[in-house]
């Protein structure tokens, strides 16, 4: 740390190979409650230690640099820490940002892992067709509100389930998805799908999971695609709930498959080439929850568990 008669300057230790940074905006995702389980619960990704902060993706911007593809002055987004300033080692994690008419926070979101979690989950999982009958579940969230989009612009017919009034307004009236229902106004959600799609669900983007899952599961076209990129309806049950309708996987000769966003970074500059224009043209919207400051964020992260958030959950830290 290096100190002037009127600032105080945040430097990296003589020698170091990290990259410096001082977080702008952090991401609330519903995997980070996984890492907080005592037992590791994915292949790629360990338990928080107690006492250390949280990690998840965010947007910052780099102080100092010991890393040579990273200067004073980047703005970047990737994996971070839930603190004001981080120092960040191991860099294939990290990158920058070169588009910077679009909002910064849309990097905790639209253009950055949720929007390739949407991106991947639809279009390289799913194989969409145009004028095939689509489902979303948790589609007012961070992703579902874009696999939506996706789908429109693909020629597809889309429903989206979420859990108040009001999302379901979102979707339909800003989203533009054809049709939406408050899952929680509808106890036999077998009924309710046969209601929406009476010919059948091609594609199943799967957010939710439990009960969810096993309705679509019974309303599934032939050669049906379910893209499985969460369920968070699960991840704080003691003991998950079962599924019981599998075998109409076979009946109906259809696939699901699940995957890993970090697998698949390799292409998210294709995907910002892709989804850039449109956001431009307000071709596609996105909705943002913003909590201000750090004290805010566990509120934050918790509420995504019970709905509370009206679009992609985002703590902000600083504005630059």
């Amino acid at each position: 740390m290096v100190v002037t008669s009127s600032t105080t300057k945040l430097k990296l230790p003589e020698g170091s190979k990290g990259v410096l940074v001082k977080n702008l905006y952090l991401s609330c995702d519903p995997s980070i409650q996984n890492r907080m389980r005592k037992f590791k619960v994915s292949s790629y990704a360990d338990p928080f230690k107690p006492g250390s902060p949280i990690i998840g993706y965010g947007v910052a911007k780099v102080l100092d640099s010991g890393d040579p593809n990273f200067k004073e002055g980047d703005l970047v987004w990737g994996l971070t820490s839930w603190e004001q300033y981080s120092i960040i080692y191991g860099t294939d994690t990290l990158f920058k940002i070169h588009h910077t008419d679009v909002p910064l926070s849309y990097y905790t979101g639209i253009v950055g892992m949720p929007g390739l979690s949407a991106y991947v989950g639809f279009y390289e999982i799913c194989s969409p067709k145009k004028g095939e009958y689509v489902f979303v579940s948790a589609a007012s969230g961070a992703v579902g509100q874009l696999v939506g989009q996706f789908a429109k612009l693909t020629g597809c017919y889309v429903v989206g389930s979420a859990g108040s009034r009001e999302k379901v307004d979102l979707l339909k009236n800003k989203f533009g998805f054809d049709e939406a229902f408050n899952y929680k106004e509808k106890p036999d959600l077998d009924a309710a799908l046969k209601r929406y799609f009476p010919e059948g669900i091609d594609i199943y983007f799967e957010n939710v999971g439990g009960k969810m899952l096993d309705a679509v599961l019974k309303n599934l076209r032939d050669h049906a695609r379910i893209s499985v990129c969460g369920m968070i309806s699960q991840y704080n049950l003691g003991q998950p709930e079962g599924v019981h309708n599998l075998m109409n996987l076979a009946w109906k000769q259809a696939r699901m498959e699940g995957f890993l966003v970090v697998k698949h970074l390799h292409v998210h500059l294709k995907f910002v080439e892709f989804v850039l224009p449109y956001i431009k043209l307000g071709k596609i919207v996105y909705v943002e929850d913003v909590a201000e400051g750090l004290e805010s964020g566990p509120a934050a992260l918790v509420g995504l568990f019970a709905g509370r958030n009206v679009g992609k959950q985002v703590v902000l830290l600083s504005r630059e």
